[in-house]
């Protein structure tokens, strides 16, 4: 969510580049509580938008302080960008989207562990959007229509296709969808260049306000309902050589993902790492903060890369979890 990579675009923040620590000497060992961390130092990946509000609260409340952690976030300014970071070494953990971690996994580009769920989808976080004026009223009538996305081939096409499907609806992912930054699919629709939008969050409030745009279908509905959007992920040889670092990580983030179910916390969250106004916060679409990672809940989303042609062959998603301990 790339799948939600192209969302930060224009809520990104400035990018800080930071290096995040190795080795395990006793420098690096927690003195807070003999919890006997590998490293006390991490540095975590992520993004300002709506999905990541637990990292925040979880940094505001002091959750990572408990568990013997000193985090350092580095902002990115697309979900592309944590992959070639968590291989290099210079983020620890981070915040992206599944269908891009698993599309890297299965290539062999990097040696991936999902270390803690982050986000999945709620009622109008993710939808189609049409021109007011728009004869389309349902994704049947998407047939033959141009859709603007921000990925192709990652987890918006994908949504969008599976709701057409459910319309008896066959879509291409080369003739049917444009790639566009999520900022600009506003222009688009009002100029008619393309008949439809999968927009998300906070974008799918702003173009409804604007221009009178109109949902023709919420892609959080029907068989893509609470579908997994993204979580956070570090790389294999991380994860085996600081368990105990991973797993107090883990606790924080469950702590504040459980934070995260009132939505009071998030929208309070929101405007201190996003540029997302306060006034505009409450208004928004929040999906759901899963608390724990289930496999059989992530494999939704690796099937369905398979049946719409994004993996070459099954995903056993277990395969890649570290669990909560």
């Amino acid at each position: 969510m790339k799948l939600r990579s192209s969302i930060v675009g224009v809520l990104a923040l400035a990018l800080v580049t930071v290096t995040g620590c190795s080795g395990a000497d006793e420098s690096t060992k927690d003195s807070a509580g003999g919890s006997g961390l590998e490293k006390t130092k991490i540095t975590v990946g992520t993004m300002p938008v709506v999905d990541t509000a637990p990292l925040q609260i979880a940094m505001d409340q002091g959750l990572f302080k408990a568990e013997g952690l000193d985090v350092t976030l580095t902002p990115l300014a697309g979900g592309a960008e944590a992959i070639p970071q968590l291989k290099r070494g210079s983020l620890d953990i981070s915040f992206g989207n599944y269908v891009s971690f698993f599309s890297a996994s299965a290539k062999g580009v990097i040696d991936l562990r999902i270390v803690a769920d982050g986000f999945q989808s709620g009622p109008k976080t993710h939808v189609i959007m049409v021109p007011k004026d728009s004869p389309i009223q349902t994704p049947a009538d998407l047939e033959g229509k141009t859709i603007a996305v921000n990925t192709k081939r990652n987890v918006a096409s994908m949504l969008v296709r599976v709701a057409a499907k459910a319309h008896n609806v066959e879509l291409d992912e080369d003739k049917n969808f444009v790639e566009a930054p999520f900022p600009e699919m506003e222009g688009l629709l009002k100029a008619g260049t393309v008949d439809a939008a999968q927009v998300v969050e906070p974008f799918g409030t702003f173009v409804g306000q604007n221009i009178g745009a109109r949902i023709i279908w919420d892609t959080s509905e029907g068989p893509t309902a609470d579908f997994p959007i993204a979580g956070y992920a570090s790389t294999a040889e991380f994860a085996k050589a600081n368990p105990n670092t991973a797993a107090a990580f883990q606790r924080a983030m469950a702590k504040a993902q459980a934070l995260a179910a009132d939505r009071a916390n998030v929208v309070a969250a929101i405007p201190k790492y996003t540029k997302i106004p306060a006034e505009a916060a409450g208004s928004l679409a929040i999906g759901g903060f899963p608390t724990t990672l289930n496999a059989t809940r992530l494999q939704r989303v690796a099937d369905s890369m398979k049946e719409y042609g994004l993996l070459d062959a099954p995903l056993n998603v277990q395969d890649l979890i570290v669990a909560d301990r």
